[in-house]
């Protein structure tokens, strides 16, 4: 993983702020008693908003020092799987929020343009989650996307929220889990104990880019080779993989830059069982947008003229010509109906 040079900031986390109420939770104790070992001050607060919802608050500047917020989520657990997200042909897609905001800094990230905050939030009370996800299966299986608002992998050293989610959905016959993800960890030591019935409703969803898009929009995101790697060690943990080319960004010589990445993807890949494969494009709200651009002002990615249709900005026909470029350059190593993409062609 990239790391930064600049000195000016903290390290993140040596700064946690703790609901009252959250407190006595395990996940709480745990994540205090391992940031305890860096010398990580522990602040009492009422309500997570009142550090997190502030307003005047510099998105840019908190991602470079990322406190933590450990609090207990009150209200909806569970939210229906957003229109502009694949759903991989599952009629009852859902998503969950165990944590807000990501350690990662990817330019196009939507979360800069909802939050007014870059510091993390984990919510600490998963019983609460595991509960309303059970109600949900008592009407009908579930897709449920636990990586969303964040990148749980990445977290897992610190929280170990994954392995606890993978104990509860050990029961759940009908529950079909995505665990989205940039980084490269082992995710051996994740398997370890479960059975092969239960990693196999488990997808790994690997984000993948070429190598220049990372270095250039994907900070602190490890490289592809290391990211080929952990989809080949899921793989062989008994995961199913999946490969999420999205978004893919319009830059010149598109063609070349996403051709040398996709012959080095099928390269490192011809020989495991790949799931499936979504495609997409940059896009986002035009809301999101203009927050986004106020926080980036310098970042070209952003600045991009898109085209606006129904309030989601994006690259309108151009968009279409690098999805089927994509989609054709998958041909003979997925079948179409495993490659998903946001368009029709």
């Amino acid at each position: 993983m990239k790391s930064s040079t600049n000195t000016i900031y903290n390290p993140p986390w040596t700064h946690v702020y703790a609901e009252r109420e959250a407190l006595s939770y395990p996940i709480a104790q745990t994540v205090i008693s391992a940031l305890a070992k860096r010398g990580s001050q522990v602040i009492e607060i009422a309500q997570y908003m009142d550090i997190f919802g502030r307003t005047h608050q510099s998105f840019p500047a908190q991602k470079a020092s990322q406190a933590l917020i450990l609090a207990v989520k009150h209200g909806n657990f569970l939210y229906p799987g957003a229109a502009v997200c694949q759903d991989f042909g599952n009629s009852n897609f859902y998503y969950t929020s165990f944590a807000m905001n990501c350690p990662f800094d990817c330019e196009y990230c939507y979360l800069q343009g909802m939050y007014s905050s870059a510091n993390i939030v984990l919510f600490v009370n998963q019983e609460d989650y595991f509960s309303e996800i059970q109600n949900a299966l008592a009407e009908h299986p579930v897709y449920l996307c636990i990586s969303y608002d964040t990148d749980l992998p990445a977290l897992e050293g610190l929280t170990g929220m994954i392995r606890r989610y993978l104990a509860f959905a050990s029961g759940q016959q009908t529950l079909t889990t995505e665990l989205r993800t940039k980084s490269a960890i082992s995710v051996t030591p994740l398997a370890d104990g479960f059975s092969a019935d239960t990693l196999s409703r488990v997808i790994m969803a690997y984000s993948l880019s070429p190598d220049s898009i990372i270095s250039r929009f994907e900070h602190r995101t490890p490289v592809l080779s290391k990211r080929l790697l952990a989809v080949r060690e899921a793989h062989a943990a008994g995961f199913p993989v999946r490969l999420c080319f999205d978004p893919l960004l319009s830059v010149p010589d598109f063609k070349e830059v996403y051709g040398a990445f996709l012959a080095q993807v099928r390269e490192a890949l011809h020989d495991i069982p790949v799931l499936d494969a979504s495609i997409g494009v940059f896009r986002i709200s035009d809301g999101y947008l203009k927050r986004m651009r106020r926080n980036r002002p310098d970042s070209a990615l952003l600045q991009y003229p898109f085209s606006n249709e129904n309030h989601v900005c994006s690259y309108g026909a151009r968009g279409m010509e690098m999805v089927n470029f994509v989609k054709g350059e998958l041909a003979g190593f997925l079948p179409k109906n495993r490659i998903f993409t946001s368009f029709t062609s």
